[in-house]
């Protein structure tokens, strides 16, 4: 038996470049086969894919030097037909068809994009073709860009609810040191919750990607948070995805825990969108003490102490105490503007209600 029947899958740089920097067509084959072996015992798969820089690398060389931003820009743009081609021809081989979802990080900022995108989706699986999804390297510069491909695989997995969502990098998971220290070893489980991971977990990032592994432990924690198991494994290791699903206890990989407290769509939605608020609700010591405690709390104008930024109903603040910690983010239901006016009033309906409300 699978543990797990429907699997966002994020395959990193590392496990599809070669040390030149160009396309591993061998591994990415292999890992077409194991995806294909699920695909037929009726698992349903996302397949989030780093490459497409690499692929283009590969494919055109420059005659003058590019700033890092058109490099990627040029060789994504050439890279991605040559990467998603690959994909449909080796997919093809097994009789299963694949679809490319192309996406920028400001389509997961509006509500109305984000449902429009769970749509595509959705109606890929039910008629069995595989998403591959990758981000739109081509428009997506500096400040529009995701932090790497595992941010986005996590905002795909809540998006989709899926049971797990499985990291494939170069290495075999979390370790409590440098991977390379021969006395480090890998962390097996790790709990939901807020467990501090820094001080051990390498800051430094992949040769190729643009994330590390403290990035992947962020990103983990959250979406186990949220209810969903995150594996993180060795990409090159031969039968990885089967053996994950089939029999985990004897996989080496690192097992964060997902929480069993249910969340709903929305609030996961608001949980990845901090990097989209377009404005600030600064509240008072009692408003706090009532957002923390255990009963569910709105935030009620009545405690908030200032306003700052410029937004319009249903966009997403960041709600901060009286010593500008961030307590969460969430989707507000007056335009800046109005706020201002209504700052310290009592009996109106909250800035923001507790099911549009996300606690960091």
């Amino acid at each position: 038996m699978l543990k797990y029947k429907k699997i966002a899958v994020k395959i990193g740089s590392n496990v599809l470049t070669r040390k030149d920097g160009t396309l591993d067509v061998t591994r990415m084959s292999a890992l077409v086969d194991q995806i294909a072996e699920l695909h037929k015992q009726q698992v349903e798969i996302i397949l989030i894919s780093s490459g497409a820089v690499a692929s283009g690398r590969s494919e055109i060389k420059v005659e003058k030097k590019l700033d890092p931003a058109s490099a990627r820009q040029l060789y994504s743009a050439v890279g991605q037909a040559k990467l998603i081609n690959r994909y449909y021809e080796l997919f093809r081989e097994h009789g299963i068809r694949c679809g490319q979802v192309l996406t920028t990080k400001e389509n997961f900022g509006s509500r109305t994009h984000y449902l429009n995108q769970k749509h595509c989706m959705e109606v890929m699986l039910e008629n069995k073709v595989i998403p591959i999804v990758n981000e739109n390297d081509t428009i997506s510069v500096t400040e529009l860009m995701f932090t790497d491909n595992d941010e986005l695989s996590g905002l795909i997995a809540t998006m989709m609810g899926m049971d797990a969502l499985i990291i494939l990098s170069n290495v075999d998971g979390i370790y409590n040191g440098n991977p390379a220290d021969p006395d480090a070893y890998v962390i097996r489980e790790i709990e939901s919750g807020k467990e501090d991971l820094s001080s051990f977990v390498q800051t430094s990032k992949s040769s190729f990607g643009r994330g590390g592994m403290l990035t992947k432990c962020s990103i983990a924690q959250k979406v186990a948070d949220e209810g969903i198991a995150v594996l993180i494994a060795n990409g090159k290791k031969e039968q990885i995805l089967p053996d994950l699903l089939g029999k985990p206890s004897t996989t080496v990989h690192t097992f964060f825990h997902p929480s069993s407290k249910p969340i709903s769509s929305v609030k996961k939605w608001i949980a990845h969108s901090e990097g989209f608020a377009k404005g600030e609700v600064h509240i008072n010591r009692g408003a706090t003490e009532a957002l923390l405690g255990p009963k569910a709390t709105s935030v009620l104008l009545v405690g908030v102490t200032a306003i700052k930024g410029d937004f319009e109903k249903d966009d997403i603040v960041r709600i901060f105490d009286e010593k500008g910690n961030q307590l969460g983010v969430g989707c507000v239901a007056y335009t800046s503007e109005e706020a201002c006016t209504l700052l310290g009033k009592r009996d109106i309906k909250p800035l923001i209600h507790y099911d549009y409300l996300y606690l960091d």
